[in-house]
């Protein structure tokens, strides 16, 4: 779609302070991550979303709005022509609508973001795409990985910047967006999956965090938010350690890269593990846990003469092995028959 009119005369927006609030919010980002080539914005036609295009075009402009219809109920496409149309008012530059097939493994909620991440990389060109992601979807972000027990890397929650991603209002309360939208004039999209309780993070956002605010007193989301920004940080100095270790154990051999177990063997676990991750999704693996990365880690801190560890990735057939050897760990793939009379020995 091209360019329509802006909503009001010279594209001007109303000053209220919740707008201004999300306005400041995208230029700070801007200042800080931007560019002058302009950007995109993922836009739903929910509150979030919509508060986000109006100040990305006051403050970051020029913006493509990029929509996906996900395909998921009746009618979706007209909501995304909708929200097309809005964004043209809004004074996009341009909008278009992405229409996208949810399918594969991990349940409805991870097929839709898989589906909806992958239609916005391949239509962005070269912008960086703003998210309309909250303070409270943040928090959100920490509970479920608190459930899971995956780590201070899940704990650390989104970044605001994380190339291709944007998310200028990590700081901005989900109440702020919807305030900005009534001083807009506009009334967001109520997508119904948004409401319904058969997603886990429906339940934390409407049943678990207003549960905690009443036993604690309120506050919950903000610390939850500042906790992961304090992770965040710890996390990227861990990085820069499990960085330099990398470097200084990774070797050649026979034109394969190996690490040097010995160059491992006294750096600290964590960061150790931090290093063999890095190292191991260079080399193909997918989807590490922390039991397989705290398994490969005993090949050097516990090593008793073990076996490999699969560590994920791999083709039909056959699984991606770390192994050890004459003091070195490579990567290689074992055939599922290997593996299995490995077993059975």
């Amino acid at each position: 779609m091209s360019r329509a009119e802006p909503a009001e005369p010279g594209g001007r927006l109303p000053e209220g302070p919740a707008l201004l609030e999300v306005r400041h919010a995208v230029r700070r980002w801007r200042d800080e991550y931007g560019g002058d080539a302009g950007v995109a914005v993922g836009l739903s036609g929910g509150g979030d979303s919509l508060a986000l295009t109006a100040a990305a075009v006051a403050e970051a402009g020029p913006v493509h709005a990029l929509v996906v219809d996900h395909r998921l109920q009746d009618g979706s496409g007209e909501v995304a022509a909708r929200a097309a149309e809005r964004a043209l008012a809004l004074g996009c530059a341009s909008a278009r609508v992405l229409a996208v097939r949810v399918q594969g493994a991990g349940g409805l909620e991870a097929a839709a973001r898989r589906a909806r991440y992958e239609a916005l990389d391949d239509a962005r060109g070269a912008r960086p795409v703003l998210l309309g992601h909250t303070l409270d979807d943040q928090a959100e972000t920490v509970l479920l990985g608190l459930s899971r027990g995956s780590g201070p890397r899940s704990l650390a929650g989104m970044r605001a910047d994380d190339p291709p991603w944007g998310r200028p209002l990590l700081r901005v309360r989900r109440a702020v967006t919807a305030r900005a939208c009534v001083e807009l004039g506009l009334q967001p999209y109520q997508d119904p999956h948004n409401s319904s309780p058969e997603f886990t993070r429906v339940r934390l956002r409407s049943e678990a965090l207003p549960l905690l605010e009443q036993i604690l007193g309120g506050g919950v989301a903000p610390a939850l938010a500042r906790t992961a920004d304090q992770l965040r940080e710890d996390g990227e100095v861990l990085d820069g350690l499990a960085a330099e270790l990398l470097a200084s154990a990774e070797r050649v051999d026979d034109g394969t890269r190996v690490l040097d177990v010995e160059a491992l063997a006294d750096a600290h676990p964590a960061v150790r593990r931090r290093a063999l991750r890095a190292w191991l999704l260079g080399q193909g693996a997918r989807a590490l846990t922390d039991r397989q990365l705290r398994t490969a880690d005993d090949l050097v801190g516990h090593w008793r003469g073990q076996g490999g560890v699969a560590v994920g990735g791999g083709r039909p057939g056959a699984r991606l092995v770390l192994s050890r050897r004459r003091g070195r760990l490579s990567v290689g793939l074992v055939s599922d028959q290997q593996i299995s009379d490995q077993q059975r020995g």
